[in-house]
Parts: C-alpha cells; sequence; structure tokens
C-alpha cells in the first residue's frame, strides 16, 4: 500500500466534491484542502495502518476523523461570507469522504 499515492487519491476525491457546490473559489479551496491534508497526512496514514491491520475499529477511526475537523479551516469559504451551518456541513462531508475512502480502500483487501 502506497500511502503518497493513497493521499493524493483522496486528495482527488476531496477536491470533486468541495469545488462543485463553491466553483467560483476552487482554487483557495484547494490551497485549503492541501494545507489540511499535510497538516494530518502523518495521522491519516497513521490510522489507515491501525485499520488496515485491525488494531482500530470502524468506529474509532470515525472518531479519530470527527477530531480533525477543527484542523478542515477553509479560510477561503469563510472570507467569502459563507455561513457557519454551511461551513460545518462542508467540514463534516469532507470527513466522512475521508471516512469511506479508508474503509474502502482497507475492507477488499483484508
Amino acid at each position: 500500500m502506497n500511502n503518497d499515492q493513497l493521499i493524493e487519491e483522496l486528495k482527488s476525491k476531496l477536491k470533486t466534491i468541495i469545488t462543485k457546490s463553491y466553483k467560483d473559489n476552487k482554487p483557495e479551496l484547494e490551497k485549503d484542502l492541501n494545507t489540511f491534508l499535510e497538516t494530518s497526512k502523518e495521522k491519516l496514514e497513521r490510522w489507515i495502518i491501525l485499520f488496515a491491520s485491525g488494531d482500530l475499529t470502524e468506529e474509532e477511526l470515525e472518531w479519530l476523523l470527527k477530531s480533525q475537523l477543527d484542523l478542515v479551516a477553509l479560510q477561503a469559504l469563510q472570507t467569502a461570507g459563507i455561513s457557519k451551518i454551511k461551513l460545518n456541513t462542508l467540514k463534516n462531508n469532507i470527513v466522512k469522504t475521508i471516512f469511506k475512502f479508508i474503509i474502502e480502500i482497507i475492507i477488499p483487501s483484508v
């Protein structure tokens, strides 16, 4: 399992989700997303390994991912005046996408 490749694939999925709803802010959002993924990369890699080895349950993985919500800054959308409710919804969608992505890559290989 190549972690850099997994992170790049995840980045691609997240960019698609974010930019569907916020095309006008695409470059800024991609920058915010890259910052988040770089900040969380080490943790994500560690959690993927732990989940793959069975040392983390799905519930524990989901909880750990949710702990990263505050790191998703989305500064571009805050500057654009997007409501906190929409920002939180988008942050939750990002975490759900990461969770589903990890589950999909690990479960078939178990």
